[in-house]
Order: structure tokens, then C-alpha cells, then sequence
């Protein structure tokens, strides 16, 4: 069994029940995970990394994602788009895509999550164009080598339903249903340690019927997967709501068994205090994903409400291409800002968004048991944060400094007890290779 010793780290930030944080600290690796953390640490035989100069903390959880639409991003006629208008102009772009497509969208978007700090992250994929499959983005996401939650999304109800999408990006519920299934079995590791697993995720409420919603939930506890979908995303989907279904879409999700420590939801910059009270009292998880917000100016979520109140909360850098980014750091950073902005310069330190995208990402994942934090027994999933580049020089609180700061890069990122991400490089794929598969496939997409 391989053993690795990261030492004399600067700080480890832990994330255990604690909050330990140790000056000069070490973190043992035996195999696949953490077995023991402490200062002054002695493994003989052991693989030694020098950590002076870095941070050490968990691996960062996106909790939402649309990879996909890594290949479409700063489209000029979207940029400047709220939500409603940004989908009508990409659906037709997406239909052109391939199953090749959809793995080089995957594996860049994946690759720059982990040059962000990021060793989990989630997928919803909810279209499936010229014979796309969940099983290109998993292919994908095991070439790259970080742990991946797979959502088998779903849109059902096209424009001549009175749905947003065009007809001809929608699916028959019969069909979507068999492949849910046919995934779960096929894909779903149930284990502590699981590098991949399946949750069902219809797209939202105005892209699919009340029957697909329901029976998808009852699909999801018989096979035991989790469920996840957007909600309360900005006024135009509360104003579909309160029209189509005459309440409010955390009423709405409820009525159809959409709630629950199995259920997390995307965005909820809009839920009310009742819903909020919702969410609580049934530990129904939300996925926040504060740059995107921002970009599509759908409003600020309550965070420190849904937080004071104990509703998981995770961040989710949320599509390529309604953030133009896959930066857990960054998303980190603006989780606080935007903050602060709605509720006051107390609103969340530094070490509250770090929680956040560690803790909280593992909490609406599901994987509490696993990730999240730096303790024995964990999974070795954690991060060098460089604080001793230029981007870090000058500050007197080497932890904050990840938050506070411009982007501090990892110096390594462990998965498993793998470096994905070693001496600041990708190391699991050909970025020269990507980069140029990315650039003929936007090339072809813009031309049709």
C-alpha cells in the first residue's frame, strides 16, 4: 500500500467538528485514504511532500454543473441575457452537439475544476442530442480523474407544450424513465469511497410535467439515488410557477416528493421564508451558485438565511456557459461577496465560504461520511494551496488568504491519494490535446 506524507504545510485546515486548523501540520495517506493528521508526523517508508509555503484544506465539492456547455461559452448573442432568453438562444447550438462533444466539453470543464481546488463534482446533463449519453460524460469524467456525481437530466415538455425548450431537444418520459434506470444499475456505486455516482435530475419545472417529476422521485427511492433539479431560480420561473401550478416552487416541489435529505435543489436565489422554513425542517439541500447568478442577474440567494436557519448549502459554479468559468475558488470568493452585499460586511468570513465548499458541498452531496474533511478514516481528497506566489504575498492570515485573495493556485490536488494536479499541472490529461479538440468542435458548432 502507497503511502504519502504532506508536511510542514504552512496550515491544514481540517473542516473537523472542531474546525482544527494546525500551523506546521502533516497529513498521512495510506492507499485511498487519510490516516492520520497532526504536526510532527513520522512514517517510515512513506513518500514525502514537502508542503512549506501551502495550505492545505479538503478538496472543494461543486454541487452543480452543466459541462456540457463548456464548449459554448461567452456566446456573443447570450452574453448579456437573463435566463429565459440565454436558453432560447443556446438551445439550438446544444442540438448540434456530438457524443464527441459532449467528452471534450466534459473533460474541460472537469480539468479546470481541478486546477481550482476541486476533487468532487456533479453533472446535470439534460439533453442528449444525435445520440449523446450520461456515458460520455462519465467516460469522461474517469479519464480526468476527480469523483463524479452524474445527473441523468431531463426535458420532456417543448414549446408546443407550452414548455420553454424547442420540441426538438425534449424526450418521451417513457424513455427517460427506462434510462434512468438502466444508469443507476450500471453506474451507481453505493460505497463509501465511490468515484462515481447517479442521482435523476429532470430539468426544471417548466421543461418537464408534474407526472415526470413524481414518478422520477419515486424512481429515485425505490433504486436509492438522490434528486436534483433548478428551482426558484429568478422572477420569470416564480412568475411560470405561480401561473402553472398556482404556488410557489418550493410548494410545488414538495407536492411531488421534491423534498427531503435526498433532494437537492440548483439556485433558490428566490425561495421565500416559508420555503426556506421548508427546506429545513426536511434537509432539502441547495446548491449555490452566486457568479451565476450574478452573470444572468437573477438576484442574490438568502444564504445567510437558508444557513442560520439549517438548510445545507453547497456551492455549484453552475454552467460553462452562465459563468464562463469552472473556478471553485472563484465561486468560493463570491459566495462571500455577494453575501455581504445582501446582509452586511458580517454577513460570511472567509473560513464560512471555505465550509461551504468543502462541508456543505459534502452534506447536500450525500457524502458527509466520506468527504469534506481532513480526518482518519476520510477519503484522500485534498488540496496545496500555494500561498507563497505573488497572489498571496503580504497577507498576515495564510487561511483567509485563500478567500480574500486573487486566485491562489494548487500546487497539487489529491483524489484518492492520486495527484490529479501536480507541480500546478493537470496530470491525468493532454491539455495541448484538449485545448485543440475544443477549439476545432467550437469551430464546427459556430459555423452551423
Amino acid at each position: 500500500m502507497k503511502r504519502v506524507l504532506i508536511r510542514n504545510a504552512e496550515c491544514v485546515v481540517t473542516m473537523d467538528g472542531t474546525r482544527r486548523e494546525i500551523a506546521g501540520g502533516d497529513v498521512l495517506i495510506e492507499g485511498r485514504v487519510i490516516s492520520a493528521v497532526g504536526a510532527g508526523l513520522v512514517a517510515e517508508g512513506a513518500e514525502i511532500v514537502d508542503a512549506r509555503g501551502c495550505v492545505v484544506t479538503p478538496g472543494l465539492i461543486n454541487t452543480h454543473h452543466h459541462l456540457y456547455q463548456t464548449l459554448t461559452r461567452a456566446v456573443p448573442a447570450a452574453q448579456d441575457a437573463a435566463l429565459f432568453g440565454w436558453l432560447r438562444t443556446l438551445y439550438p447550438i446544444w442540438a448540434r452537439m456530438t457524443p464527441d462533444d459532449i467528452r471534450v466539453s466534459t473533460k474541460l470543464g472537469l480539468s479546470e475544476l481541478a486546477l481550482s481546488g476541486c476533487t468532487c463534482s456533479s453533472d446535470h446533463l439534460y439533453l442528449f442530442p444525435n445520440g449523446s449519453r450520461l456515458d460520455d460524460s462519465i467516460e469522461a469524467a474517469t479519464e480526468v480523474g476527480i469523483r463524479f456525481h452524474a445527473t441523468r437530466g431531463s426535458m420532456s415538455i417543448g414549446e408546443s407544450k407550452g414548455g420553454l425548450p424547442p420540441d426538438s431537444v425534449v424526450e418521451d418520459e417513457a424513455s427517460i424513465l427506462r434510462d434512468s434506470e438502466r444508469l443507476v444499475d450500471a453506474f451507481h456505486d453505493p460505497n463509501a469511497g465511490a468515484m462515481v455516482q447517479v442521482a435523476l435530475a429532470p430539468c426544471s419545472p417548466f421543461s418537464v410535467s408534474r407526472e415526470l417529476m413524481r414518478d422520477s422521485a419515486i424512481l429515485a427511492r425505490e433504486k436509492g439515488v438522490r434528486l436534483h433539479t433548478h428551482l426558484a431560480e429568478n422572477d420569470e420561473d416564480i412568475a411560470y410557477s405561480l401561473q402553472n401550478f398556482g404556488m410557489l416552487p418550493g410548494d410545488y416541489a414538495e407536492s411531488l416528493g421534491w423534498t427531503g435529505d435526498d433532494v437537492w435543489h440548483a439556485h433558490c436565489v428566490k425561495l421565500s421564508p416559508g420555503e426556506i422554513d421548508l427546506f429545513a425542517r426536511t434537509g432539502t439541500g441547495v446548491a449555490h451558485c452566486p457568479c451565476s447568478n450574478a452573470r444572468l442577474a437573477s438576484g442574490i440567494a438568502p444564504v445567510r438565511a437558508m444557513r442560520d436557519a439549517g438548510v445545507p448549502v453547497g456551492l455549484g459554479v453552475d454552467g460553462s456557459a452562465s459563468n464562463d468559468s469552472s473556478h471553485l475558488g472563484l465561486e468560493a470568493r463570491q459566495a462571500m461577496l455577494v453575501a455581504r452585499l445582501k446582509d452586511g460586511p458580517s454577513a460570511m468570513t472567509a473560513r464560512e465560504a471555505l465550509e461551504i465548499a468543502t462541508l456543505g458541498g459534502a452534506r447536500v452531496l450525500g457524502r458527509s461520511a466520506d468527504l469534506g474533511s481532513l480526518e482518519a478514516g476520510k477519503r484522500a481528497d485534498l488540496v496545496l494551496w500555494d500561498v507563497s506566489e505573488i497572489a498571496g504575498a503580504g497577507s498576515w492570515d495564510p487561511v483567509a488568504t485563500l478567500i480574500f485573495c486573487a486566485p491562489i493556485r494548487p500546487r497539487a490536488v489529491y483524489v484518492e491519494g492520486r495527484a490529479v494536479v501536480d507541480d500546478f499541472r493537470i496530470q491525468t490529461i493532454d491539455p495541448v490535446s484538449l485545448n485543440e479538440q475544443a477549439r476545432a468542435a467550437v469551430t464546427r458548432l459556430a459555423a452551423g
